[in-house]
């Protein structure tokens, strides 16, 4: 049995909700980070407190690896519904450690009963580290540093929890030891001495150190799945940072108290999910029209209603570009990694303010929920203007300007007075019924100006591979690493990929970019191609191709490289 893999190895560990799945996957992803090992980690849960299924994949590498494989070369089954769960993953290279197969007695599985060792050390608590100590022996990884990572995670516990968890790692580690000694494998997956440059974060956290570079000061949110990640990070680090969060009593309460935050200075934020927005979008309305700035990211999950609320889609980008009754102007970006996270929400806080709309971050529970080893430098300061006038007596909240721009104004900030009206208004901010000029030039003001000076610096697509390209790829979002993996590993000729980094509205050389390619072809995780519709809206460009996908899981690199191939 071959599994020996010099640049890229794969782990699952499948259990019970309750079963400790992710912590086994979080105690090894910093055992192997810190071995020198680029560590990717994506869970597949379902939407239980416990029973049903979970696993996670740790793929494991030497060089940054941020896609989704279907490949496992090693499966850690906690429970013997882990085969079922997993069924169409397995192969028969994969090395199976862990409860037997009760439907499959021929496929060879190196049986180690997790739970039972744990019984005999004194608690079935202690299968996690169990199965933590195996994977370790297996891959030959020295094992005092995974012994001095335990206790630093458990020493707040007390010895005794320490020297139990270190007694149940030992004991893994000898029957995970014993298991790669009689498949006579030698691991042969090459460490790098730079990952110390790197730092562990999920895709939530990426959004939220983004938000704190760009200056937010304030989150009200209500909590829904996927995008409660990011209500956490803020909550957790309020404090030190210096950020009012609010936990609303529902969602309406959050936008309008975030968009209140932003007529009084703040620099505001919510996170939300599909379903959640869906409650938010009169208020959304209500930002357009007193061109009061509020930033919303949406983490997208399948719907409608409650649909899968703990899979992934890329569902809702109708959503948010046509929220809201009435027509004014709006910007939409989707990250694809975590240092686009990070640079992408900074820039919303930017274009919020200066422009005085709403902003959408868009991304999805794959992205929120994945674990990355993201590269520190590109994480640097950002620096931020509050766009803010001082007043004069005179001040006209929504005076008429050749770029369409009013001088934004805050109560107490000068002399003048800030009125804010959801009616149709004049410059001042009094409601008018003048439909000869005020509402026409109001209009031309919230969204055609707008929309003119967005385009001029709307963020260009990042075009990789050849740029003589026959076939170019578009991808949105969190496809972007697994488009890219696939497309170096396609057998194509002349195949570029395109990762719109902004949704909404479009530079004017994209049409440039898209037309160079004699066919164009579409990756989204929906049912339609709303990107691909919204570019053939805006552009006049269509598709030869789109690759489709609505069923709540990631598209897998093998997925997408049998794709590439039938081009």
């Amino acid at each position: 049995m071959n599994i020996n893999k010099l640049d890229d190895f794969t782990i699952v560990i499948a259990g019970q909700a309750g079963q400790g799945v992710e912590s086994v996957s979080v105690v090894m992803a910093h055992i192997l980070k810190k071995q020198g090992y680029n560590v990717y980690a994506s869970k597949d849960v379902m939407s239980r407190v416990r029973g049903g299924m979970d696993s996670v994949s740790l793929r494991v590498s030497t060089d940054r690896k941020d896609a989704f494989v279907d490949r496992i070369d090693l499966f850690i089954p906690l429970h013997s519904g882990g085969y079922k769960h997993l069924e169409h993953r397995i192969s028969e290279d994969t090395v199976i450690m862990g409860v037997e197969n009760p439907t499959d007695t021929k496929r060879e599985v190196k049986k180690i009963n997790f739970i039972q060792v744990a019984q005999d050390i004194g608690n079935r608590i202690f299968a996690n580290i169990v199965a933590a100590g195996a994977i370790c022996g297996f891959l030959g990884i020295n094992k005092e540093l995974p012994i001095n990572k335990l206790k630093e995670f458990f020493t707040k516990k007390g010895d005794e929890i320490v020297n139990k968890n270190i007694e149940a790692f030992k004991k893994g580690y000898l029957s995970g030891a014993h298991v790669a000694f009689n498949l006579d494998i030698e691991f042969s997956l090459v460490n790098k001495s730079d990952m110390e440059d790197y730092v562990f974060m999920i895709g939530a956290e990426a959004i939220g150190f983004g938000a704190l570079a760009g200056g937010c000061n304030m989150m009200s949110s209500y909590p829904m799945s996927p995008a409660t990640g990011v209500l956490t990070f803020l909550a957790q680090n309020a404090k030190k940072c210096g950020i009012l969060v609010d936990q609303a009593t529902d969602e309406l309460g959050a936008i309008n108290s975030t968009i209140g935050a932003w007529y009084a200075g703040a620099r505001g934020m919510v996170t939300t999910s599909g379903g959640g927005f869906c409650l938010m979008t009169e208020a959304v309305s209500l930002s357009g029209m007193t061109e009061t700035p509020v930033v919303i990211h949406v983490a997208q999950r399948p719907g409608p209603a409650t649909g899968l609320p703990t899979r992934t889609a890329q569902e809702d980008l109708n959503l948010v570009l046509y929220a809201g009754h009435g027509e004014f102007m709006r910007a939409i970006f989707s990250p694809g990694l975590p240092e686009d996270a990070y640079n992408i929400t900074a820039h919303s806080f930017d274009i919020a303010d200066t422009f005085q709309i709403p902003v959408f971050i868009l991304t999805d529970q794959h992205f929120v929920d994945a674990l990355y080893c993201a590269p520190i430098g590109e994480f640097s300061e950002k620096s931020f203007e509050n766009n803010i006038e001082v007043t004069e007596k005179d001040y006209k909240r929504y005076q008429l300007t050749d770029s369409g721009i009013s001088p934004r104004g805050i109560p107490g900030n000068g002399k003048g007075l800030v009125m804010a009206d959801s009616d149709e208004h004049d410059e001042q901010g009094r409601i008018t019924e003048d439909m000869e000029f005020l509402r026409p030039a109001m209009m031309e003001k919230r969204f055609f100006k707008r929309k003119k000076l967005l385009e001029e610096v709307a963020l260009l697509p990042e075009v990789t591979g050849e740029d003589d390209y026959e076939i170019l790829v578009i991808s949105w979002g969190t496809n972007k690493a697994v488009v890219n993996e696939a497309i170096e590993r396609c057998s194509k000729d002349s195949i570029s990929h395109a990762y719109f980094p902004q949704l909404f509205p479009f530079n004017k050389k994209v049409k440039d970019i898209l037309k160079k390619a004699q066919r164009l072809v579409i990756v989204e995780n929906n049912a339609v191609g709303q990107f691909a519709n919204l570019i053939t809206q805006e552009i006049g460009i269509s598709f030869s191709e789109r690759i489709l996908s609505c069923n709540g899981k990631p598209f897998s690199v093998e997925d997408l490289e049998e794709e590439f191939n039938n081009l």
